[in-house]
């Protein structure tokens, strides 16, 4: 066993569980919305007509097709998203964002990225913050909804 993949695994999962904590309550308070709810709305905004099926987007998220409804269901309460059915296939339905949710999508991006500059900003020089950003890219270059 590789001893240096199992500590870079370990590492990149609890940075990520650190970034997501620091995130949490700034989301939470201010945009009403959970780092889970704020990807969930990125997908969408990235995507062409702002809507993608059930399954799409679970993949993207690498969820279950019914923590995708699950999370949906409150933010289209909400009036972020609505639902809209296939005009070929009844069954087939997406996920849509609406212009309220767009809205908020923006504002919470601009919170992530001040939040983003307070993580990297006393640790990393901005060679370094680029030098992660391409490795990273490697994991992430093949998933479907790549987030920039």
């Amino acid at each position: 066993m590789n001893d240096i993949a199992l500590t870079n695994c370990l590492r990149l999962l609890q940075s990520a569980e650190a970034i997501k904590n620091r995130l949490a309550g700034e989301f939470s308070a201010v945009h009403g919305l959970s780092v889970s709810e704020f990807f969930l709305l990125m997908q969408l905004d990235q995507t062409t007509g702002r809507r993608l099926s059930r399954v799409e987007l679970a993949k993207r998220l690498h969820v279950s097709a019914s923590t995708v409804t699950r999370m949906a269901t409150p933010m289209e309460k909400l009036g972020l998203l609505t639902r809209e059915s296939d005009s070929r296939d009844a069954r087939l339905a997406f996920v849509v964002l609406t212009d309220t949710g767009q809205t908020r999508v923006q504002e919470a991006r601009t919170t992530f990225a001040k939040q983003a500059g307070y993580v990297f900003r006393d640790r990393w020089t901005p060679k370094e913050q680029d030098q992660l950003a391409a490795l990273l890219h490697r994991f992430v270059a093949d998933s479907p909804g790549s987030l920039t």
